[in-house]
């Protein structure tokens, strides 16, 4: 994903991809804590989960805005992304978790943010999508995350720690983990065969 050769036009459909994902986080942690308020105090999982939500709900608040302004530094059109239905892959990244919420338990949402929170991107990131000619007005999404996720990850494993998690639960929370990296390897995927057909000449390996 992240080789230096055709990174500017990968880079791109990364962020058009990452809004399609991001726009639906906060929707996501909204519902999930909704139907932990239906679980209610018989549930010894709802109340923490709750807290944990509701803080993580106002950090993520707003990271749909954030790639959508990079596009547009990119000299995309972040309207047109914003309005274009995002691809199958997406869709089956974050459909999962809405299933699970409302036919499980919430819970399993946390392997979905343990996946993502825990690969952010990288510190030295940013810095080499910028070597590749990509404005610095464009990273705005990259560097914030490079800098806010690795609390963000601590704070979350804290949490699992300290839940009653019975073994059902703690399965949904690794099922959700396992489907999320996959989904993730598989738009990854996505995004590199897209660029490859659009620049053939790309090499699809790293030298």
């Amino acid at each position: 994903m992240w080789r230096p050769q055709g990174l500017s036009s990968r880079y791109d459909r990364y962020l058009a991809a990452m809004h399609g994902l991001i726009r639906a986080s906060v929707p996501l942690m909204e519902h999930a804590a909704g139907r932990c308020a239906r679980l209610g105090p018989g549930d010894p999982v709802a109340a923490p989960l709750t807290a944990y939500l509701r803080a993580h709900i106002e950090e993520e608040r707003g990271h749909d805005a954030w790639l959508l302004a990079d596009i547009a530094a990119l000299g995309g059109d972040a309207a047109a992304v914003r309005d274009r239905q995002p691809s199958p892959v997406v869709a089956r990244l974050a459909g999962a978790q809405y299933y699970w919420i409302t036919h499980h338990h919430p819970v399993a949402l946390l392997g979905y943010i343990a996946v993502l929170e825990g690969n952010a991107p990288a510190p030295w990131l940013a810095d080499r999508i910028a070597a590749a000619g990509v404005p610095a007005a464009a990273l705005r999404t990259v560097r914030g995350h490079a800098e806010l996720d690795g609390g963000h990850t601590a704070a979350l494993f804290a949490l699992l720690d300290g839940l009653p998690l019975d073994p059902p639960l703690l399965h949904a929370v690794v099922m959700s983990a396992l489907h999320t990296v996959d989904g993730l390897v598989e738009l990854f995927a996505h995004i590199g065969r897209a660029a490859q057909q659009e620049h053939p000449r790309e090499r699809t390996h790293t030298s």
